[in-house]
């Protein structure tokens, strides 16, 4: 399946002496299978390392991380010459082996250009915790999220349809109208399937039909997701985190969808699940939406620390994890659901495109979805579910701040009226 992530890969390689690169994304987002294939298709020779595999593959790290010495253990095992002028260095689950991870601040300042490459399930949890030891600046870090809408319209064949979404966007054209119909239905197709490539390829598979489609491919994902937990916790307390993340469809169902210790355990505070919520995020299995007191550059001196918004990665495993009838999100009169769904689907596309994530908030008065810096400065975005577009709370926030324009993602077609550009749920990732 194509992923945008393939040009970032491709650019890697055009330079001369790239620094070791480092895919970090949560677990089955497609990192083991994007970087086998890249190897495949533009090196002639190659060495793949799995240390959760092969764990004997650490022993070529110990006891130096001199490349030169690692290159002659590899050579002796492997039993031939390894010319790394042609041949790429896969380095999985790296974060089994600190030694590893410890080798590509050396890797990166020989005079060799050695191309290496690594990947690893939650391998931002294990980055955290290797604070002292980890080559900072030696590393060319990247993050794979789940497929966002334009990467599924590519797996279903829809590129032309893709196309005309970017060319309308760019215009503030509307879409054709049964065409702007057909899309919609396609987007809350994706809210069922979700993006994980697993997922995304089962849909396909099966004729692109929700009614075979087999949920169960989701459901596995989501089992697998609450066993990391378990083995990888560490010194976190793995109930407590396993708590958090299933009280999220409870956290993101109420109207007021700022995260709420309360709905995880009666009674309880930040001090007590903190650890859980930034062990979440690490492993990329949470999206953290932080409020900015004053929406101006930069906003990061403008947040609210203690007043959050989390989100799941993947509307398919939040689907699976409320355990959501597909009915309920196709069916276009019932909206019980599809609020917290689009904003959560809006949130994982956001961040995906390397948005950081902020909301606006007027006490009780006035609350707008998303903040983004934008080339033309912050501008206020508001999410709607369906068509109603009506909101007290943008034109509140226009008032007072006068931004360039605002962003209104809704059901409506595309367009551009009184300040204010509507975009359509299903172009959202043209938000760049």
């Amino acid at each position: 399946m194509k992923r945008r992530f393939e040009t970032r890969l491709f650019a890697w390689n055009k330079q001369t002496n790239p620094l070791p690169l480092m895919l970090v994304g949560a677990r089955q987002t497609g990192k083991t299978y994007l970087l086998k294939k890249f190897c495949s298709q533009n090196f002639g020779e190659q060495i793949y390392l799995n240390f959760a595999e092969t764990p004997d593959y650490m022993q070529f790290f110990r006891p130096t991380l001199n490349p030169a010495d690692i290159m002659a253990r590899m050579e002796l095992f492997f039993n031939r010459k390894i010319d790394a002028g042609k041949t790429v260095f896969f380095f999985d689950e790296i974060q089994d082996c600190e030694e590893a991870i410890a080798s590509l601040k050396f890797f990166a300042e020989a005079e060799i250009p050695y191309r290496i490459l690594t990947a690893g399930s939650l391998l931002g949890v294990k980055i955290n915790r290797l604070r002292a030891s980890f080559p900072v600046g030696k590393v060319q870090m990247e993050y794979l999220y789940p497929m966002d809408f334009e990467e599924f319209l590519w797996a279903l064949d829809e590129e032309m349809l893709a196309e005309e979404i970017r060319k309308c966007y760019a215009a503030n054209t509307t879409l054709f109208d049964i065409v702007h119909k057909k899309t919609l239905l396609l987007y809350r197709t994706y809210l069922c399937v979700g993006g994980m490539p697993a997922a995304v390829a089962k849909f396909v598979e099966q004729g692109q039909d929700l009614i075979v489609f087999d949920k169960q491919v989701v459901s596995d994902i989501l089992t697998g997701y609450l066993a990391d937990m378990t083995k990888y916790a560490g010194d976190v307390n793995s109930v407590k985190i396993h708590q958090v993340y299933r009280s999220m469809p409870k956290q993101l169902a109420k109207a007021n969808t700022k995260f709420m210790y309360k709905l995880v355990e009666e009674g309880s505070n930040k001090e007590k699940y903190q650890t859980a919520i930034e062990w979440l995020q690490q492993a990329n299995m949470l999206l953290s939406c932080t409020k900015a007191e004053l929406p101006q550059s930069p906003l990061t001196a403008y947040r609210v620390d203690n007043m959050f918004k989390l989100y799941l990665s993947d509307t398919g495993l939040l689907v699976s994890l409320a355990r959501i009838n597909f009915n309920e999100i196709m069916q276009e009169q019932t909206m019980m659901y599809r609020g917290f769904l689009t904003e959560n689907y809006v949130a994982q596309t956001l961040a995906t495109h390397r948005h950081e994530l902020y909301y606006w908030s007027s006490g009780n008065l006035a609350e707008v979805d998303f903040l983004l810096h934008l080339a033309d400065g912050v501008i206020p975005m508001e999410v709607k579910a369906s068509d109603n577009t009506r909101s007290r709370s943008l034109q509140v926030y226009m008032e007072k701040y006068q931004p360039s324009y605002a962003i209104r993602v809704s059901a409506r077609n595309f367009g551009f009226v009184q300040g204010i550009k509507s975009v359509p749920l299903y172009a959202v990732h043209c938000i760049e």
